[in-house]
């Protein structure tokens, strides 16, 4: 085995002679090849009727001349032909001996050397189809030393003819036919695949050679735009195959820049957040003083400030774990959310002329993890106030509403603003990073990572209602199932 193959089969990527088809191999040589196989094969099925034809055609012909010389012999006296007269008859027809029966009544005209046994009895006038191909197949392939015995009516003639012969000469004329046949039958397939060949390489072979070297091509820099395959203007397979691909390669590209923004992105924020985290650690140190201050204002502040800090540093840690693998499992509790909501009310930059209601049951519990589902809820009262920021005119409703309902173990957050709804694009691509903005420079961050922490849970984040003056999401989070083994052993545990 070669070092290339090894190399190819080591890493599971195909060798790089694959990337260019041998003319030998390409789909043109096989599509001209196959085109000639069909097309003898088509002159096969025909060359057997045409065989037979011309077997019982020689026949005929044959008897024929045989009849036009017993009518001479009948109507003179066939015994008045000398021996030498007969062989030269005979010999001018390729027959050993000629018969007529009139009225059931068989007599021998000419004979020159009467065989021992007749092999075979052919009555042209019952001859069929299948049976005329398969005595002609027995001929052409196992004849040349039999005796036949011909025999037939002629013409319009009441009489019936009768012939004696070997078939050497039949099959030797047989033979020579079957070779034209086959030199015509060869020139017509090679004319036939060279028409065929060249109009399906104008159709189809040309445009998919063409779309293959353009994946080559686009593999090689997928980044370029000049690689992107320019479709023809074809309603048929190959246009729309042409259209698709050229759509398929843009989105690959689309998609691959945004990549490598993200990939420049989550190295800048790696960057930052090392020098953010010291920063936060610091300013988390001089926040613990102030629990020293005996100010009833700094002390009522204090707690939601150590707060913010404990969340900040907490993200800032998980920066580089994210970006490295994904967002931790949840680490799931009761929590009591009107008490997450007034924290995120009290972290949100809500301005004057903008109302927050926490509608929200003191006593209403949901089973999550409550620094997740607390980023969730940032990200989204955090849009909906930015976009309800934008309105100026005082006279304008600007309401940010949080509320919840338990359906069976399900619970369901309900966050509705009267801002100016998504635009259109946003919708479409609503969970997808740098894609799903509502306005413009924004990231469209706060969603997707809403969308993945609460599919973490085993729930999910829902536009409900997007329309000027309301917009609604909805955060489902179902309860964590029970395992049956800890019920039993909650259960048998004494109080």
């Amino acid at each position: 085995m070669s070092e290339a193959t090894q190399a190819g089969e080591g890493t599971g990527t195909a060798p790089a002679a694959v990337r260019t088809v041998p003319l030998s191999r390409g789909l043109s040589t096989k599509l001209l090849l196959l085109t000639i196989v069909f097309v003898l094969l088509a002159e096969v099925l025909i060359f057997l009727p045409w065989i037979a034809s011309y077997r019982l055609s020689w026949l005929k012909e044959r008897l024929s001349t045989a009849a036009a010389v017993s009518i001479v012999l009948v109507q003179g006296e066939s015994t008045s032909l000398s021996r030498t007269a007969q062989n030269d008859v005979l010999m001018a027809i390729g027959a050993k001996a000629i018969a007529v029966r009139d009225g059931g009544v068989s007599r021998l005209l000419v004979v020159a050397d009467m065989p021992p046994q007749v092999d075979e009895h052919i009555d042209l006038a019952s001859v069929g189809m299948v049976k005329g191909m398969t005595g002609a197949l027995d001929t052409l392939f196992f004849g040349g030393d039999r005796m036949l015995r011909v025999f037939g009516p002629v013409g319009d003639s009441d009489k019936e003819f009768e012939l004696i012969m070997p078939d050497y000469s039949l099959r030797h004329a047989m033979l020579r036919y079957s070779r034209n046949v086959a030199f015509v039958s060869l020139l017509i397939s090679l004319f036939t695949a060279m028409l065929v060949y060249a109009a399906i390489d104008l159709i189809m072979i040309g445009p998919i050679r063409t779309m293959t070297r353009s994946m080559l091509s686009f593999s090689e820099a997928p980044d370029d735009p000049g690689r992107i395959i320019r479709p023809a203007a074809r309603a048929d397979e190959i246009g729309v195959a042409e259209r698709e691909l050229s759509q398929m390669q843009e989105r690959l590209q689309k998609m691959l820049s945004e990549q490598k923004h993200l990939a420049d992105l989550g190295l800048a924020v790696s960057k930052i957040n090392h020098d953010m985290r010291n920063i936060l650690a610091s300013a988390q140190l001089m926040s613990d003083r102030l629990r020293q201050v005996r100010d009833p204002t700094v002390q009522a502040f204090a707690p939601k400030l150590l707060r913010a800090l404990d969340r900040a540093v907490s993200y800032s840690e998980g920066v580089l774990a994210y970006g490295r693998t994904q967002e931790p499992p949840p680490s799931r509790r009761r929590v009591r959310l009107y008490q997450l909501v007034e924290d995120v009310h009290g972290l949100l930059d809500i301005g004057q002329g903008i109302e927050f209601i926490n509608a929200v049951e003191a006593a209403f519990e949901v089973d999550a993890d409550s620094d997740q589902l607390f980023r969730v809820l940032t990200n989204l009262c955090r849009n909906s106030v930015q976009a309800m920021a934008a309105d100026t005119e005082s006279a304008v409703v600007r309401r940010l509403a949080v509320s919840a309902e338990r359906m069976g173990s399900v619970s369901r957050i309900v966050v509705t603003d009267t801002g100016p709804g998504l635009p259109a694009k946003a919708r479409e691509n609503l969970f997808a990073a740098f894609r799903g903005s509502a306005r413009s420079g924004g990231t469209g961050l706060g969603l997707a990572i809403a969308h993945e922490l609460i599919r973490a849970h085993g729930g999910t984040v829902e536009l409900v209602e997007s329309i000027g003056g309301r917009t609604t999401f909805s955060v489902t989070i179902p309860d964590q199932p029970v395992r049956l083994d800890q019920a039993r052993g909650s259960l048998r545990r004494p109080a």
